[in-house]
């Protein structure tokens, strides 16, 4: 009688336990993406404008992805003299072959919480390049992408 009370208990709590990833998306590709990773530059284009802007000068932003999340944070140089920028923001993302998700649970911008962002990642070497479309039409929001990135090296 021990024996099936013991049994009964143990498959009960294995049925009752749950991972606490249950949520989250799993990342589905071979691509090493997670890590650290320093935006170098950025182009986004409207219609027939591009607008470039090089992260080494003046603003620094990181993107860091580990196995289910993903955070951005963004700041000025100047520690918020002339002109303070400032923002961040993260979610859940899922990755299947070069197609890389984001979906957006937190920002600093609010109204952009909530939207799912697909993109086209590669990586070379050390080099990652994401291309996608913002599209957010409440906002007027209606552009193409292009980030690259380089992976931050452990400072060991």
């Amino acid at each position: 009688m021990k024996l099936t009370t013991v049994f009964s208990i143990t498959v009960m709590t294995l049925f009752s336990c749950h991972s606490a990833n249950d949520n989250e998306i799993p990342v589905e590709s071979g691509m090493p993406i997670q890590g650290t990773w320093q935006l170098f530059s950025g182009e986004i284009i409207v219609k027939n404008d591009t607008a470039f802007t090089d992260y080494t000068k003046d603003q620094k932003m990181i993107k860091i992805i580990n196995e289910s999340h993903f955070a951005f944070l963004k700041h000025d140089l100047n520690k918020g003299k002339d002109s303070a920028i400032y923002s961040s923001g993260g979610g859940t993302y899922s990755l299947v072959d070069s197609t890389y998700t984001e979906q957006l649970d937190y920002c600093t911008a609010r109204e952009w919480e909530g939207h799912s962002f697909k993109f086209k990642v590669n990586i070379s070497n050390d080099t990652l390049v994401q291309t996608g479309i913002e599209k957010l039409e409440k906002l007027g929001i209606d552009q193409v992408i292009v980030e690259k990135y380089i992976r931050v090296k452990d400072k060991k």
